[in-house]
C-alpha cells in the first residue's frame, strides 16, 4: 500500500512540475511575437488580480418578507441606466403621507427662481424634511397653490400612477395623494437630477434629506422622528460612498384602520422606495413598517467578496 502511495505522489509531482514549466518552456520554444503575447497576457492577468472588487450597491434581487398586512410593494431605480425593477405590484398605490413633503419643498424652492425665500419659509422647508413637520408642509402646500402642486409633480417628474387623494373630507389633500413605488422612485430621481428643485436648490434639498433626525420612537402629533427604515438595512460600505438622502411617510389612518408607511432613499447610484399598509391596532409608533423597509433594503445589497452573508434583521412586532 505504501509503495502505491509513493508512486501516486511521484506522478502528481511530475504532472504539477510539468504544468508549472509549460509557460516557460513555451516561451523558449515560441518565436518573439508569441512570447510577447504570452508576456502581455500574463501581465494583464496579474493586473486584473490586483483590481479591488466594486463596492456594494443596490441591485434587483428576490425579496422575501414575511409581511403581515394589506399591501406591500417596492421599486428600485438604477440612476445610471434608468432601469426600474421591483415587486410585481410596483404599479399599485398607497397614500404618500409625509414622503410627499420632499416634493412640496422642492416645488416651492424651484418656483422662487432667482428670489430668496423668507427666513420663515426657508425654516418651513427645512423642518418639513428634517422633522417631517406637518404645519410647515401645509404652509408650503398653500404657497404652491394647493392642487396645482400635484399637477406639476406629475408633469415635471413624468409620473404615471399618481393621483390626487379621494378620501371623503380630504379630497385632493397632499398627504392623501396616491402613488406607486414605481412613481416614488421616479420622484426621488426627479429630486436627485435637479428637475424638482432646480439647479440652485437641489444640493440643499438632498443635503437636508441626509440630515433627517429623530428615531422611530420619537413621535408627536404634528412632527416626529423620521430617521429609520431603508437606512437601517444598509451596510457601512454604502454610506462610505456618499450620503443617503431619505424621506419617510407614516400615518395610522382611522378610515381604514391601517398604518400607511412609505420609505424613500436616494443616492447618486440608485433610488429605492418601499410602501405598505398594515393594521394599526391602535399603535402610535411605526416600528413594524420601519423594519420591513430595512429588510427589503438588506436583501437588495450586492454581496461583497469574502464578506459574511447579510441576513435581514427580524421584523419588529406588528
Amino acid at each position: 500500500m505504501r509503495s502505491r502511495v509513493i508512486m501516486v505522489l511521484a506522478i502528481a509531482t511530475i504532472l504539477l512540475g510539468g504544468a508549472i514549466l509549460v509557460p516557460t518552456a513555451y516561451a523558449r520554444l515560441a518565436g518573439p511575437d508569441e512570447a510577447e503575447k504570452l508576456a502581455t497576457a500574463q501581465a494583464a492577468a496579474a493586473e486584473a488580480a490586483l483590481v479591488p472588487p466594486p463596492p456594494p450597491t443596490l441591485a434587483n434581487a428576490p425579496v422575501n418578507v414575511p409581511f403581515k398586512g394589506k399591501f406591500l410593494s417596492w421599486a428600485l431605480l438604477d440612476r445610471k441606466t434608468g432601469t426600474i425593477s421591483g415587486a410585481k405590484n410596483m404599479t399599485s398605490t398607497n397614500s404618500t403621507e409625509s414622503m410627499l413633503k420632499v416634493w412640496l419643498v422642492s416645488d416651492y424652492l424651484r418656483r422662487l427662481g432667482d428670489k430668496q425665500p423668507s427666513s420663515s419659509m426657508l425654516h418651513n422647508a427645512e423642518v418639513a424634511i428634517k422633522d417631517s413637520n406637518d404645519d410647515a408642509a401645509n404652509a408650503l402646500w398653500k404657497a404652491g397653490g394647493g392642487s396645482p402642486v400635484l399637477d406639476r409633480l406629475i408633469d415635471i417628474c413624468g409620473l404615471t400612477d399618481t393621483k390626487p387623494g379621494a378620501v371623503p373630507g380630504y379630497i385632493g389633500w397632499w398627504s392623501f395623494t396616491t402613488m406607486s413605488p414605481r412613481d416614488a422612485v421616479r420622484m426621488g430621481d426627479c429630486v436627485a437630477s435637479g428637475k424638482a428643485a432646480g439647479q440652485k436648490w437641489t444640493k440643499w434639498v438632498l443635503d437636508t434629506m441626509s440630515k433627517v433626525r429623530g428615531s422611530v420612537k420619537q413621535q408627536q402629533a404634528k412632527t416626529g422622528g423620521g430617521k429609520w427604515g431603508i437606512i437601517d438595512g444598509l451596510p457601512k460600505a454604502i454610506f462610505d460612498q456618499g450620503p443617503v438622502s431619505i424621506k419617510n411617510g407614516w400615518t395610522p389612518l382611522v378610515y381604514d384602520g391601517n398604518w400607511h408607511v412609505n420609505c424613500l432613499a436616494v443616492t447618486d447610484d440608485w433610488v429605492l422606495a418601499v410602501m405598505m399598509r398594515y393594521p394599526s391596532k391602535g399603535g402610535t409608533i411605526p416600528s413594524y413598517g420601519a423594519s420591513v423597509c430595512a429588510s427589503v433594503a438588506t436583501q437588495l445589497v450586492t454581496p461583497e467578496p469574502g464578506a459574511a452573508l447579510r441576513v435581514p434583521k427580524p421584523l419588529a412586532s406588528s
